[in-house]
């Protein structure tokens, strides 16, 4: 799986400035066409958000209203912010924020900024109702009127691309009704649309602004430093650490700990057990992720890439602590080789370095397909709710926690939590209810799920996809495996409605063929004025 670098800002600005003034009549249409609805939700939210029990059973229209009041109200204020020239301003920071590798900001609240704080920005999202980008005018047209989506779709579906097997689901955002279904229930091989699981399941166990710690323990009575793994998968070594958390201001505090206790060398260990069971994942060793360890660097890359496939170190732990080891050795602290251990309870903590919160680290694994990010989500998502840190206990966390959020579970079935294994099995129905779900307002800590799925045409695995039409149009999350073509995502229709929708194929011959069909069966509900 190739995950493509985000695109920079520029390459795309001159044809949001151009088609800017055809967006706007759109966006003014979409914000007259929800205002009413909005104001119908409010009024049926409140006896929801009285209620403190959810129903056992899922049905699309339990969470409807309150979906639709936090996401058509969004289409609404859509018609701002924007500039001068056109551009929408949150569209006006991506060079600045192109190297932060998330999606939009997710509120995290008011006081001192991420940037100031140190905290990665997350790139900007193309507004879910710009359009065209691919060309110098609006190509996203509407569909011949009296069409329902059946009319749109079944033809589009019937492409010999997408395989023997398909299933789709298309759901109204703003009213939870099911607009078209077909093989809803049909549990198919996922592929990376799993990643939308994990995120859900991870956001709603640990909460979007819980945060991973690497910390370096002292055994007062060995002199022996263990450095702690904490299970996060975005630690790094690098000089510029761009807010993520960093080995290298982690050692430097490290030896001054040391050095105040009047120490100057070692002994060296690591501390992986918070994760149990192997660290290597069911494909073997592959490029598109490391062994899956709570202590690791840069994602035990070889390279200088930030996301996509690449070569892994044979062990992450201790390429992170020897890399830990030379940095205190910079700082004056000498050391013996690292090897494995496990800090007692008598050691003393000397330094601490901490991730960007899990809404941030969501948006990444979302927008580049990190499966790194999600088999340490899955992992901690185990953590968190008591099962065991392994590939298996992942997966029966990850189902545990959407059956408490009463989703369409039947049929599903969790491996692991990147979706790299060909067992994983999700319905087009449990697709489009966490994208429901990561919508509702009485979950706000699920909104990442939105704000990272990646953006036709600007961020992430769609950076290159959608040039012809509905670039910024639709947003989602993409899934290959050979034989295996999935897209699961949100899209505005003409008619001013949020849709979330749920495109899983099997037995696909021609990737490249396959990803073509999907977009085109993407760009036509965009285009889609469907009653």
């Amino acid at each position: 799986m190739v995950v493509p670098e985000l695109r920079p800002w520029q390459a795309a600005r001159p044809h949001v400035v151009r088609i800017a003034g055809a967006v706007r009549p759109r966006l003014v249409r979409a914000a007259t066409a929800v205002r009413p609805r909005v104001a119908r939700l409010a009024q049926a939210v409140r006896p929801r958000v009285a209620r403190t029990l959810r129903p056992k059973t899922w049905q699309y229209t339990a969470g409807a209203a309150t979906a639709g009041l936090a996401l058509a109200a969004g289409v609404v204020t859509a018609t701002g912010p924007w500039d001068s020239t056109g551009q929408r301003t949150a569209e006006r920071d991506w060079a600045a924020a192109r190297e932060s590798t998330g999606g939009a900001d997710h509120g995290r609240g008011s006081g001192t900024s991420d940037t100031e704080a140190g905290v990665p920005r997350p790139a900007p999202s193309a507004l879910s109702v710009l359009t065209g980008v691919g060309g110098g005018a609006n190509t996203v047209k509407s569909a011949p009127g009296g069409k329902s989506v059946a009319d749109v779709l079944d033809p589009l579906l019937e492409d010999a691309a997408l395989g023997a097997r398909h299933t789709a689901v298309v759901v109204d955002m703003g009213t939870g009704k099911r607009l078209y279904g077909t093989g809803a229930d049909d549990a198919l091989t996922p592929a990376s649309t799993t990643k939308i699981a994990t995120a859900v399941a991870a956001l709603s166990a640990m909460g979007a602004d819980h945060r991973f710690t690497t910390r370096v323990a002292f055994e007062p009575d060995t002199k022996e430093l263990v450095l702690v793994g904490g299970g996060d998968p975005t630690l790094t070594a690098r000089k510029d650490a761009q807010g993520w958390a960093s080995l290298r201001e982690l050692a430097a505090d490290t030896a001054a700990a040391l050095k105040k206790r009047g120490l100057a060398k070692v002994t060296l260990s690591y501390d992986t057990t918070l994760f149990a069971g192997s660290a290597l994942h069911p494909i073997g060793v592959n490029d598109n992720i490391a062994r899956v360890s709570a202590l690791v660097a840069d994602e035990g890359r070889t390279d200088d890439s930030t996301s996509g496939p690449a070569p892994r170190v044979a062990d992450p732990a201790a390429d992170a602590t020897r890399r830990f080891g030379e940095f205190l050795k910079s700082a004056g602290i000498t050391t013996t080789p690292p090897g494995p251990s496990k800090a007692t309870s008598r050691a003393a903590t000397l330094a601490t370095v901490s991730s960007p919160p899990l809404s941030t680290m969501v948006e990444r694994m979302l927008t580049n397909s990190d499966n790194d990010i999600a088999e340490a989500l899955a992992r901690q998502t185990a953590v968190a709710t008591g099962a065991r840190a392994d590939f298996a206990g992942g997966g029966k966390a990850i189902l545990a926690q959407l059956k408490k959020l009463a989703l369409p579970v039947s049929g599903a079935g969790f491996k692991d939590g990147s979706g790299l294994n060909r067992e994983d099995r999700l319905t087009a129905d449990l697709l489009t209810a966490l994208l429901v779900e990561a919508g509702d307002p009485t979950h706000p800590e699920l909104r990442p799920v939105l704000t990272g799925l990646p953006v036709a045409g600007f961020t992430g695995t769609l950076t290159d996809r959608y040039t012809q039409g509905a670039a910024g149009v639709v947003r989602a999350k993409t899934g290959t495996l050979t034989g295996v073509n999935t897209l699961a995502g949100t899209v505005v229709d003409q008619d001013g409605r949020l849709l979330a929708f749920a495109f899983l194929t099997a037995d696909t011959t021609d990737p490249t063929a396959a990803q073509s069909a999907l977009d085109r069966t993407a760009t036509a509900l965009a285009e889609c004025g469907c009653g």
